[in-house]
């Protein structure tokens, strides 16, 4: 089939939906549309603009490999320079025709050999093939709090901060300590914002400095590409990486102890009364959940205009949240930094298969997709970042770039005509499923005595339990006998 009949459709336009878009251009496709639900680019960075945002992923190891970017202003990026990164990016590369906005799959089924998607607005499509692009963390999750109605403040999701609402002179509560509520903690103190931190679990934070790039460095970076790319470190970045995920499969690895080590020093060195230092120390594992990678935390919650309130939270009232100490917290501002429904994926859109099988019915225990792409009786529908593939503290941008290059590949057989319908079978998938959970009870976030978001409702962790170097292997190619091929 020649390409230019070939007609994909890529869901999101996040940071996995451009790059789908860029590398299908670039490989001559001509016939594809990425539908994007809200009204720019951006996925994740789009959605969240609470202050403080900030990647933990060295700056220039969070950009595609082909559109290295020399002008990061900081070590660690903040939100809105990745924004703009991908706002300029789409650009650069000439693909926002293809992109519709404002429209939101509701459906794609899979009938007579293609794929007929339905939209928000009541038009329809068709396709060959479907890439599936939509995140994993964009359905923020909300708290079940007895009160939430009373509150007569102002009250929201950090994905959905509300910049109308003026913070100086206000009494802000922020509720839960992951990245995003240590970030907003971090700078909200350091504003003199009085700030207070609810914590009901805290967890391990990895130090880590956040420089700035020098106007020399950044001119430097422009001018000699060999002096960005060193900068880079590549060999050493895949090394640390390959090590993180060494350190998830056993907490007794060098690099686990390592990491372990330095997250304990962190906060014995690095918070002074003792008392505070015991209600910061977590009763798990490092790795166990997410790390935290934060430069200065630890020094904002010891602020005077800084509290942190480790007694559980009873319910919300009318002026303030409640702990079951019987403390009443008066507040003007609450702020949710509970996380997201990681288990979503592309839903609540429904996609059904062949003979109408039905992903609802697929993943009615856990979601699920051989090698996080592809999923048995779904022919010619690929994940980008699906179920079960690496998540941690590193670039998903690379780990999106590997698993392109995998479904490059499927899609090569599709257009030379070789075959018409591609997907998983449903032994392979039987197979990795079984070997993934094996080894995921293996991992630290299974054995560390936490719960965390990684993992699924039966408490299996549902992230990628082996080292990324096995990830990067099993991407090169394709095994063609773990594939229904028609």
């Amino acid at each position: 089939m020649v390409k230019d009949n070939f007609r994909v459709i890529v869901i999101g336009a996040g940071m996995a939906g451009i790059l789908a878009g860029i590398k299908l251009k670039e490989a001559g496709y001509s016939n594809v549309v990425i539908y994007e639900k809200a009204d720019r680019v951006g996925g994740t960075w789009r959605e969240n603009t609470y202050p403080g945002l900030t990647c933990d992923v060295p700056s220039h190891h969070y950009t595609y490999t082909f559109a290295r970017n020399p002008d990061w202003s900081r070590h660690l990026s903040s939100g809105g320079e990745i924004q703009a990164y991908f706002e300029r990016t789409i650009q650069k590369y000439q693909i926002e025709q293809h992109i519709q906005f404002n429209m939101e799959v509701l459906q794609a089924r899979f009938d007579s050999g293609c794929w007929h998607v339905q939209m928000s607005d009541g038009s329809s499509d068709q396709a060959n093939v479907v890439i599936a692009a939509t995140g994993v963390l964009h359905h923020p999750a909300y708290p079940n709090i007895e009160g939430v109605e009373a509150f007569e403040g102002d009250l929201f999701h950090t994905a959905r901060w509300d910049h109308g609402v003026t913070l100086e002179g206000k009494r802000v509560g922020v509720i839960g300590m992951g990245s995003t509520g240590v970030q907003i903690i971090s700078e909200l103190s350091a504003g003199g914002i009085d700030v207070s931190h609810f914590v009901r679990n805290p967890q391990w934070i990895m130090p880590v400095e956040n420089g700035y790039f020098s106007q020399e460095e950044r001119s430097a970076f422009r001018t000699d590409p060999k002096i960005l790319s060193d900068s880079m470190d590549f060999e050493g970045y895949t090394a640390a990486v390959e090590r993180y995920t060494e350190a998830l499969i056993s907490a007794d690895s060098e690099g686990g102890r390592a990491m372990a080590q330095a997250c304990l020093d962190n906060l014995e060195k690095n918070v002074a009364e003792q008392g505070l230092k015991e209600q910061l120390r977590p009763d798990h594992q490092a790795l166990c959940k997410r790390l935290i990678f934060s430069p200065d935390y630890y020094m904002a919650i010891q602020r005077v205009n800084a509290h942190l309130v480790r007694s559980d939270i009873t319910r919300i009232e009318t002026t303030g949240i409640r702990t079951n100490d019987g403390v009443l917290h008066e507040l003007d501002i609450i702020a949710l930094a509970t996380g997201f429904k990681s288990d979503q994926f592309m839903r609540p859109m429904r996609v059904i298969g062949r003979d109408g099988a039905d992903i609802e019915t697929l993943w009615s225990v856990r979601p699920v997709a051989y090698l996080a792409i592809s999923m048995p009786d779904f022919p010619n529908f690929f994940m980008l970042n699906g179920p079960n593939g690496p998540v941690g503290n590193f670039s998903l941008i690379d780990i999106a770039e590997h698993q392109w290059g995998y479904i490059e590949q499927l899609l090569e057989q599709l257009t030379s005509g070789k075959y018409n319908e591609i997907s998983a079978s449903e032994e392979a998938m039987r197979t990795f499923d079984a070997d993934r959970i094996a080894a995921a009870k293996s991992t630290v976030w299974y054995t560390g005595g936490c719960k965390s978001w990684y993992l699924d409702a039966s408490g299996i962790p549902a992230s990628w339990p082996w080292t990324y170097s096995r990830f990067v292997d099993d991407m090169r190619r394709p095994q063609w006998a773990d594939f229904d091929l028609i």
